[in-house]
């Protein structure tokens, strides 16, 4: 029988052969010359290679962390390959392909002569990747959303009319520089601009409108909508039931809202607390360096104090850079780059600079320590340091806990004392509110019909986000499905099982121990983490 490393080993090659340039930035050798294939075929591939290694995950007995984490991941990945989200999501930085494709490209970083070629390999492929992209998506019955593919237009509009192209980034200063500009010239930039007038002319006219923006108007979209909810969430939660636990999260802050805001702004009412961290020019950005170094000063902060917190703590520091200026008009608020295991790219927090002016810097220390320290830097540096696993355990994509514990810390940073003051408390709250809103409006626009302009209009009310946010965020959860939800299911989860184990453990709990349990095995499943923290419990009698 095989042996579940043996499976993770598999699944691994099939995930990183269906996403070449992941394996790139992830530092896996082996497929730096490649694209993904964009074609239905290639979906189904996926798919059946994926349910085979998931039934063979469950039929054996050795590692059962290892087994339930391939079969998780082999489930999602199969799950992913089945929705196909390809042919109708056009404009999000981290779904849409060719924004994607956009956006990582130009972090490659050929180690040698080998890597350089390999990348001008890829480059010509672009024509041919983006030909069989557009023979999908015009042969699809999933209608887009029209103002996304005319932002998708805008978006490749800005990267053509770039005077230094982006793409030769890898290779820039070498000598390979020309040939890679010469390559852009002649094939890539016109392959880009004849899938950029595909958009315009084929795509965009047969949009759907914005009053029925999610899943639950497509053929099929319901059922697509509860496999990835189940997918992302690791949990047997209906979208109906997530609706709910968001809308009760939503009115228990309130309470908080008034209590922390009273010291801000004197006893008021929590929407008004809400209304007036946004309505405060003092509390807006004054531009992005700005911005870039309160984000360095957060994070300098948090390593200063991580190891009252934490027994072990990342090798390399978090570094902080600005989301490239291209990709920023449809990039998220912030994220998390991990570093590359070869060390040719380190841990990275991607600051979304744009229109500094009109963002608020209330919640930037809050996103800092989610992104960076003790956030995502921590749990995936960490992870990459487990060399005793199977290299699938170290980067499984599992959203509910990789940005389950990145919410978590945003509370945890507070017991840490990191907030600067109450003004930042409330951007900790402000990221709870907008976390317990997805919930609601994720499932609001897939499940239950909402418009687009309901879900604007409760985040509006809800959450405390600037409209060019809004907008954005709203877009991110019509072309990203059930994603948004892993947040708040996950923290939720983490925290029970911290409280859990508090109970059991008594005198005898220990928060530095707790946290290197929950980082010790790699991302898992809800259910899994559950055991991997009942079996600690159960060792300290």
């Amino acid at each position: 029988m095989t042996t579940a490393r043996e499976l993770a080993d598999d699944l691994l090659a099939v995930i990183l052969d269906a996403d070449p340039v992941t394996a790139t930035l992830l530092g896996v050798p082996g497929r730096d010359d490649r694209l993904p294939d964009p074609s239905a075929a290639a979906d189904r591939e996926v798919r059946r290679r994926a349910e085979a290694i998931a039934a063979r995950a469950r039929a054996g007995e050795d590692d059962p962390v290892t087994r339930a984490v391939v079969a998780q991941q082999a489930d999602a990945l199969a799950c992913k390959a089945k929705s196909n989200l390809v042919e109708h999501t056009y404009a999000e930085g981290l779904s849409a392909p060719v924004m994607l494709l956009l956006g990582a490209l130009p972090l490659t970083r050929p180690a040698d002569e080998r890597g350089a070629r390999d990348y001008l390999t890829r480059l010509a492929g672009l024509p041919g990747y983006l030909d069989a992209l557009a023979d999908r998506q015009r042969g699809s019955r999933r209608r887009p959303l029209a103002h996304l593919v005319a932002a998708a237009v805008d978006r490749l509009d800005r990267h053509l009319a770039e005077d230094v192209d982006p793409l030769a980034d890898p290779v820039r200063g070498t000598r390979f520089a020309a040939e890679c500009a010469d390559l852009l010239v002649t094939s890539v930039r016109p392959a880009f601009a004849r899938y950029r007038d595909f958009l315009r002319a084929e795509v965009g006219p047969r949009g759907r409108s914005a009053d029925e923006p999610g899943l639950c108007w497509l053929p099929g979209g319901d059922e697509v909508y509860a496999d990835l909810v189940r997918s992302y969430t690791t949990t047997d939660h209906t979208a109906e039931q997530l609706h709910r636990i968001g809308l009760d999260l939503v009115r228990a802050l309130d309470r908080e809202y008034e209590e922390i805001g009273a010291r801000v702004f004197g006893p008021i009412p929590a929407a008004e607390v809400r209304a007036r961290l946004l309505a405060d020019p003092a509390l807006r950005w004054t531009g992005p360096d700005e911005m870039l170094r309160l984000a360095e000063d957060a994070i300098a902060r948090a390593e200063r104090v991580a190891g009252d917190w934490f027994g072990a703590v990342p090798d390399a520091r978090c570094e902080v850079r600005a989301v490239p200026e291209a990709d920023a008009p449809n990039a998220p608020l912030a994220y998390y780059l991990d570093p590359a295991l070869d060390g040719s790219r380190p841990g990275t927090y991607f600051v979304n600079t744009h229109q500094a002016e009109q963002r608020d810097r209330f919640s930037a220390e809050a996103t800092a320590f989610h992104e960076g320290v003790p956030g995502h830097h921590f749990q995936l540096a960490l992870a990459q340091r487990l060399t005793d696993l199977p290299l699938l355990r170290r980067f499984a994509s599992i959203e509910a806990y990789l940005e389950g514990w990145a919410l978590y810390t945003e509370r945890l940073a507070d017991e840490m004392g990191l907030y600067s003051d109450d003004v930042a408390r409330l951007g900790m709250l402000s990221g709870d509110s907008l976390r317990a809103a997805r919930l609601v409006v994720d499932t609001g626009v897939h499940a239950l019909r909402w418009t687009r302009r309901q879900a604007v209009d409760y985040l509006r009310a809800n959450a405390v986000l600037p409209d060019v946010d809004i907008d954005s965020e709203v877009d991110r959860y019509i072309e990203n499905p059930a994603q948004a939800l892993a947040y708040m299911v996950g923290r939720l989860e983490i925290q029970r099982l911290r409280g859990e184990a508090e109970r059991r453990l008594g005198d005898r709990f220990d928060i530095r121990a707790f946290h290197d349990v929950v980082l010790g095995d790699g991302p898992l499943p809800m259910a899994v983490l559950a055991d991997v923290v009942d079996r600690w419990c159960d060792s300290l009698g």
